[in-house]
């Protein structure tokens, strides 16, 4: 076979490192190009070479990803963070690689949570209540503030919320009570749903710490994804964040238009949806299909240990795009 090359964005942080280990797991010798807005991370050593490039939102960045994709011979981009997917989405057609993201208009809806509740509420998909906090007008009570765009878990106010107080750029939702779940599912290139998985989860700062196999709302979430994939523009992989209230309902709070930071651990319960976007994205091959088995992961800090860091910055760091 042919030898490939995929670069895969934002190594910097868990859902690309995932991604990263995920294809080292296949064994078919695909070379990897990874591209971080810092030149040094614990991603580094998982690919052959690395790129700091700007951030997605900056001028730089898409000349930047162009000139890298030319000269490595990319064949196909996975993007790893919520703003280069939608970024990357707008500009596949720049670029002289395939890029594995949604459709711009899908990706630009679930990088703002007030969209995609407009969107679900609008198409009967069930989503939390989202306010804007000038159209907040609720009685004193307990709710949650979050960004309106991304951020992965961070920058959450939880309690007595006083709208004209929060930053620009918050909504508000109620708080939820009960059990966090995470369903990762994969759309496949006929826009079908291939598979999906759900898993309980804890965090700590935004990433799962703790996480087990759960069935029990695979029917429920099967409704809900078919739904979604119908309204058309979601490819490859996606993540729903839900809640299940105490009376069992599935309620869901945030949409990922990207693989999420669990596919390093969901790989292992027979959910590979990273090994099944490269066969149909980058192989030109039919998707295995999901086989999912119980089990629990817990995550543990571990150490990466560069002995000499200017030596592998030279081995691993081609030239600099920018000078």
């Amino acid at each position: 076979m042919e030898k490939k090359t995929v670069l895969v964005t934002g190594i910097g942080g868990n859902v690309g490192q995932g991604i990263l280990r995920n294809i080292r797991a296949m064994g078919l010798g695909i070379r990897l190009i990874g591209t971080n807005t810092k030149d040094f991370s614990p991603g580094n050593h998982l690919c052959d070479f690395v790129y700091p490039v700007p951030f997605s939102s900056h001028s730089r960045y898409l000349p930047t990803l162009k000139k890298i994709i030319e000269r490595e011979k990319v064949d196909l981009v996975i993007p790893s963070t919520d703003l280069e997917v939608f970024y990357l989405a707008g500009n596949k057609h720049k670029l002289k690689a395939k890029v594995l993201a949604s459709d711009v208009q899908t990706a630009r809806i679930y990088l703002d949570k007030y969209l995609t509740y407009q969107y679900l509420s609008a198409h009967d998909i069930p989503f939390v209540t989202t306010w804007l906090p000038k159209k907040f007008n609720r009685s004193p009570g307990r709710f949650i503030a979050k960004p309106r765009k991304g951020w992965g878990s961070r920058g959450i106010l939880r309690g007595k919320i006083t709208p004209s107080a929060l930053p620009a750029g918050y909504i508000i939702q109620p708080w939820l009570r009960g059990t966090e779940i995470t369903t990762a599912v994969y759309v496949n290139q006929q826009g079908q749903l291939h598979g999906l998985i759900t898993m309980e989860r804890s965090l700590s700062h935004g990433t799962t710490t703790e996480c087990r196999v759960v069935f029990d709302y695979d029917a429920a979430l099967e409704r809900i994804a078919q739904k979604m994939i119908r309204l058309g523009g979601l490819v490859g992989s996606f993540n729903i964040q839900s809640m299940v209230t105490r009376t069992k309902k599935v309620v869901p709070f945030e949409i990922n238009c990207r693989f999420s930071g669990t596919n390093s651990i969901r790989h292992h319960f027979g959910f590979q949806d990273v090994k099944y976007a490269l066969q149909e994205h980058l192989l030109n091959q039919k998707p295995d299909p999901p086989k999912i088995v119980a089990g629990a992961a817990t995550r543990i800090l571990m150490d990466v240990i560069y002995p000499d860091p200017e030596k592998y910055r030279k081995d691993h760091q081609p030239r600099p795009i920018l000078h």
